[in-house]
């Protein structure tokens, strides 16, 4: 056992009194030590609860033989962080929390580790400490809240107070309704009820085969979501026992397999930052070039909220992942010879027979013949940029519009709620890249307000920052290169014609090589920045190689 270090032998004497402080027994000292990563803190609420499903896990190593070993992990509520100076710090929370895993587990020489995650960064900043470790691993996460129920508006997610923001700024909603509204849409715990960033993470987390089956769907308040946590924790044993260890079942045939899901699934466009960055992680880097013939050679078979009006408990109800992977298997499209952490996929999904016609559509009837998340190319993003394409109305999936700049999310914020975005307008903003911003801002604010305005039929947005997982209509992100690199969108001027063409995959400044030539780029904004955020700045990497800190 890798435990062995730090309990046997002479040596290791002062180690096993430090140990013994803790109030271990001789018994305990001779099982295998157990990691168990709480993301818990009393902010996010998805994380609210999470102690309550830490102790579940315990139970479950303890009924096993093992020996838990509780450590925290910090995380960020994206909402709450959401337009202001605290999303700067979102996206570079991932790398940190990947970091403090490994200096943890590194430390201490545990035999096995069970991650807790829940929200957008914490989720995949643990997916890299799990490949860059290479430890027995397995992940239970806290679940996805029930979506809120109101007899005005009718089921509703986080989206839908962003909106209504937009709305009653446009004269659609009374304040009263606004107030009712921010009141009912988030009913319990748990991480936000859409296919938000947060449950895309979750689910692909269980489509990677590092959770256990219900690990993306099942509802943080429901009995299951504690014995999955129980069995998690079970679970971990057999895993160190078989020295099964993270990057077995991390590898090439599975992060596809997890890509294709999410294709299938509609889901966040930050699933692509961060599939980057773990793919990089584990050893089997992934391109966009290859995410994107992915996307167009796998159906999208659910519509989930922000695209559709389903929820994830609505997933979880009709099958959830495995029925996803099932059914995508009937087309080759899944490869089953892959291992997970409960046997090899085929054995997972034997005698699973994936959609029911509710929630997911077959293979043969798809929402769309093609994924839905896209890539897109073109001189303003010959690195690559991505869009929700599952999310976007029909009458906006080819655009042409004059190019409105802003060189930050709050002026163009100012200027949405101000009215000065008009219908067929291309709302850009930068300077708020990896390193531009610095930290990839999410920007739910401005692409809410257009749909709650009633705009999101006619107006686009780009950026070399983020869209929010919670984001609806042509919002189009990571333009990679961002403006501080030198890229073409740093010398947009307003008025500039900019065409979007999503199914041709398409993205194009339409101003001639002789002008851009002759052009300066635009300076970036002061930023004043020390701290955590000078340091990502000085090493962040491209977006289309997952906006992790480079090291070296």
């Amino acid at each position: 056992m890798r435990s062995e270090q730090i309990k046997v032998g002479k040596s290791r004497a002062p180690h096993r009194s430090l140990l013994y402080s803790l109030g271990l027994t001789e018994t305990e000292m001779e099982r295998p030590f157990i990691a168990v990563v709480n993301s818990f803190n009393e902010i996010v609420p998805g994380h609210i609860h999470l102690r309550e499903i830490t102790e579940k896990v315990k139970d479950g190593i303890r009924l096993a033989g093992g020996v838990p070993f509780e450590f925290p992990a910090i995380a960020v509520c994206d909402g709450i962080a959401m337009n202001h100076d605290g999303m700067h710090y979102s996206l570079v929370s991932r790398d940190y929390i990947a970091d403090s895993c490994e200096i943890m587990l590194q430390a201490h020489q545990f035999d096995g580790v069970v991650f807790i995650p829940n929200c957008d960064k914490v989720v995949p900043g643990m997916l890299m400490a799990a490949a860059r470790l290479d430890l027995p691993s397995i992940f239970v996460s806290g679940g996805p809240m029930l979506p809120g129920d109101s007899a005005r508006f009718g089921r509703m997610g986080l989206m839908s107070v962003f909106e209504a923001v937009g709305a009653e700024s446009a004269g659609k909603i009374s304040e009263a309704e606004l107030i009712r509204v921010e009141q009912e849409v988030c009913p319990t715990c748990g991480s936000c009820a859409g296919m938000y960033t947060a449950n895309t993470m979750n689910c692909l987390t269980e489509a990677i085969g590092l959770g256990l089956p219900g690990n993306g769907t099942i509802a943080a308040v429901l009995a299951d979501r504690r014995r999955l946590a129980k069995e998690a924790g079970m679970r971990i044993l057999d895993l160190v026992e078989e020295n099964k260890t993270a990057r077995m079942i991390m590898n090439k045939g599975n992060l596809v397999n997890a890509m294709r899901v999410d294709m299938a699934l509609g889901g966040s466009t930050n699933s692509v930052l961060h599939m980057l960055a773990i793919s990089r992680e584990a050893g089997s880097p992934l391109t966009l070039k290859e995410i994107e013939e992915l996307s167009a050679t796998t159906p999208q078979l659910c519509k989930l909220d922000p695209a559709g009006d389903d929820f994830i408990t609505d997933l979880n109800a009709n099958g959830g992942i495995s029925a996803v992977m099932a059914e995508l298997a009937k087309k080759d499209l899944i490869d089953k010879s892959v291992n997970t952490v409960d046997g090899t996929l085929a054995e997972r999904l034997e005698g699973n027979g994936g959609s029911n016609g509710y929630v997911i559509h077959s293979v043969d009837d798809p929402v769309s013949p093609d994924g839905g998340l896209a890539i897109l190319f073109g001189n303003i993003a010959p690195e690559g940029c991505v869009v929700k394409k599952g999310a976007v109305l029909p009458e906006m999936l080819q655009h042409e519009g004059p190019a409105r700049v802003f060189e930050s999310e709050e002026e163009a914020c100012e200027a949405i709620f101000g009215g000065k975005i008009q219908p067929g307008d291309v709302v850009v903003i930068r300077f708020e890249g990896p390193k531009g911003g610095p930290g990839m801002r999410e920007m739910l604010s401005p692409t809410s307000a257009l749909a709650g305005m009633g705009l999101d039929n006619s107006v686009a947005l780009l950026t070399d920052g983020r869209f929010s997982g919670a984001s609806r209509g042509a919002s189009i992100g990571h333009i990679t290169p961002e403006a501080v690199d030198g890229g073409l969108i740093g010398k947009v001027l307003e008025g500039d014609p900019i065409a979007i063409d999503i199914p041709a995959r398409t993205i194009s400044l339409k101003v001639s090589e002789d002008e851009l030539a002759n052009r300066k780029f635009a300076p970036q904004p002061e930023r004043n920045l020390k701290g955590v955020l000078a340091r990502y700045a000085r090493q962040a990497g491209k977006a289309s190689e997952g906006a992790g800190m480079e090291i070296g």
